[in-house]
């Protein structure tokens, strides 16, 4: 599976189960920890987890493809998802916006 074609199946994955806000930002220019982020909130640690839950599942199950780390997983508030090349944030809202991953990788062109 290419890179761009897994990160937006987790894209998918993330929005069939009702994930808010899902953004796709390529980084590859901007690091070498992965060539995209994908972000999404859920609406409590309890639809977090089953977002995180469920990208792992379906992933492994049909591209028996496995997460290298995962992290944050019991405080359910910003679980991240290691897939090497993709890195999936799971946020609470609270979480998001404090951390405002879009603002600082976001390669948005800035208008003049």
């Amino acid at each position: 599976m290419e890179i761009k074609e897994l990160a937006e199946k987790i894209v998918e994955i993330l929005d069939n189960k009702k994930g808010v806000d899902i953004e796709l930002i390529p980084v590859a220019e901007k690091t070498v920890l992965a060539d995209y982020f994908v972000i999404c909130s859920g609406t409590s640690t309890t639809h977090i987890k089953a977002l995180a839950d469920e990208v792992e599942f379906m992933l492994k199950r049909d591209y028996d493809i496995a997460p290298d780390h995962i992290e944050g997983r019991e405080s359910g508030r910003w679980i991240l998802l290691d897939y090497k090349d993709v890195v999936v944030h799971v946020f609470h809202p609270e979480e998001r916006a404090n951390y405002n991953l879009e603002k600082l990788w976001a390669m948005k062109k800035v208008e003049e």
